[in-house]
């Protein structure tokens, strides 16, 4: 690396990708840098250790994940302080991190056999005779493409689900963060030596559109929405099935019966937690007007007490600096005001936390995710006017809702994928609900049941238990027996519910 290099930023030298803390621009480790036949290799070793794999059932699986577990928890420092050298998010982020992705471990884990396992169905009269069962297969192999801002438990949790479903993985780690996605893959090597289940490849862009096309089953992919179509687009070549999680907006409402204190500790939480780059974090407030001034000054005086370098880490992605600055400066160029930080809260590697007011709709700090600590705050009417407000926007990930009389059904209707109330960003810690989005914020589900089907494939099987009495299915049936197939059906259905 060259004195001029920017901190954070990924560096390829002699084959090898270099990860540099953005913060101080020591090097917090290197990996080799895969090329594309590197990447079809891997898919390759993945489907033959996927027959091993899948061999071992749901119990020989649900064993060697749950080492994988307890393996994580004893070495939590380790990685804890490994994504604080990688990324610079403070350690107890990173703990907090490794504690989330452990529960979406344990519980795919330990529910696999009874989510996805083979049962039986109730029989329809069509085919009366006949049983059916229902199993999930998995589909081989899933190409996992991760992202930086959380490099543990984003990640994890496609991982543990497809895992646990019977698959193998080939993983691509962000170029940012590297070094963590191997530490994952070695750390499993450890508990499951035998064969190659999951592993890492390394790289820029290209080697994840590589991963895409190298001749995967299935593509989880968590980053940017820009991003996302384009993955997509790389899986359409061969019909290769994604699930994306891309970018989001989200809106906190609010209500006139919220607790205020609470609400705005949980505001600047979901805001600025992560410096801020958090998929799912708060970047909208609307609140109701007849608690809006109390509000402000809450968050105010809860977010001013944050100090960067301290609970308000560096922005890992260099350039997302220009991003976030500019959305700063547009919504006071149209009329926004900063009721803290503001203008100059853009100091790299940092950025102080910022909370605009007056800022108008067309506001790129209200259209656009900025990915950074800041946070809108808009007066509205009542609810309706706020999820009206919340809901205008083509993202649609989560969300959060404050108040006591109306806040589920308020909830409710939010357009977006996962909401909390009375908190911000829980979802995630709940290793049995699913998460994912709607709209420009991707489609499919990780965590939870649903995550769990999103790796494998339903398979319908029937089974012949007798004779036909009432033959449907056949060029023998007669006449006589279409009536009768008729009337037991109008017996059955014919009266009006």
């Amino acid at each position: 690396m060259t004195a001029t290099h920017v901190p954070g930023l990924p560096v390829i030298d002699d084959g090898w990708l270099i990860s540099t803390n953005p913060a101080t621009g020591e090097e917090a480790g290197r990996v080799p840098v895969a090329d594309e036949k590197a990447v079809i290799a891997a898919v390759e070793r993945a489907k033959e250790a996927a027959v091993w794999w899948q061999g071992l059932g749901f119990d020989g699986r649900k064993t060697r994940l749950l080492r994988w577990r307890t393996l994580i928890v004893q070495r939590i420092e380790e990685l804890a302080e490994l994504v604080h050298r990688e990324s610079g998010k403070p350690l107890a982020d990173g703990t907090i991190e490794a504690v989330a992705a452990v529960e979406h471990l344990d519980w795919a884990a330990r529910h696999a056999k009874k989510v996805l396992g083979p049962r039986r169905v109730r029989t329809r009269i069509l085919v009366a005779e006949h049983s059916g069962h229902l199993e999930y297969q998995p589909y081989g192999v899933v190409g996992v493409i991760g992202p930086w801002n959380y490099p543990i438990v984003t990640p994890v949790g496609p991982i543990s689900g497809a895992l646990a479903a019977g698959n193998t993985i080939v993983f691509k780690p962000s170029e940012y963060t590297p070094v963590t996605g191997q530490w994952l893959a070695d750390t499993f090597a450890e508990v499951v030596p035998e064969h190659p289940v999951l592993q890492a490849v390394h790289g820029l862009g290209d080697v994840g559109g590589a991963l895409c096309r190298a001749g995967v089953n299935k593509v989880a992919f968590t980053g940017s929405t820009a991003t996302a179509k384009k993955v997509m687009a790389a899986c359409a070549e061969n019909l290769v099935p994604v699930v994306l999680e891309a970018g989001g907006k989200d809106a906190l409402i609010v209500d006139a019966d919220a607790d205020v204190t609470a609400a705005a500790e949980a505001a600047v939480w979901g805001a600025m937690t992560n410096a801020g780059q958090t998929c799912i974090g708060i970047e909208r407030v609307y609140a109701v007007e007849g608690v809006y001034d109390r509000f402000v000054e809450a968050v105010v005086a809860k977010a001013g007490k944050l100090r960067t370098g301290e609970e308000i880490g560096p922005i890992t992605m260099p350039r997302q600096l220009d991003i976030i600055r500019d959305h700063i400066e547009d919504a006071l160029a149209k009329g926004g005001r900063a009721v803290l930080g503001g203008a100059g809260a853009v100091q790299a590697p940092f950025v102080s936390p910022t909370v605009l007011v007056d800022v108008p709709e067309d506001s790129s700090e209200i259209r656009e995710e900025t990915f950074g600590p800041t946070l809108t705050i808009t007066k509205v009417r009542d609810a309706d006017e706020a999820v009206r407000k919340a809901n205008d926007t083509p993202y649609g990930l989560g969300g959060s809702v404050f108040g006591k009389k109306n806040a589920i059904r308020i909830a409710r209707r939010l357009r977006s994928g996962m909401v909390a109330v009375n908190g911000t960003l829980t979802f995630v810690g709940m290793g049995n609900l699913p998460f994912g989005g709607v709209g420009e914020s991707g489609f499919g589900r990780i965590h939870g049941e649903d995550g769990l089907r999103e790796f494998a494939r339903a398979k319908a099987i029937t089974v012949r238990r007798g004779p036909s009495l009432l033959p449907a299915m056949t060029f023998e049936r007669t006449p006589a027996q279409v009536q009768q197939i008729v009337k037991a059906l109008r017996l059955l259905y014919g009266r009006k519910p």
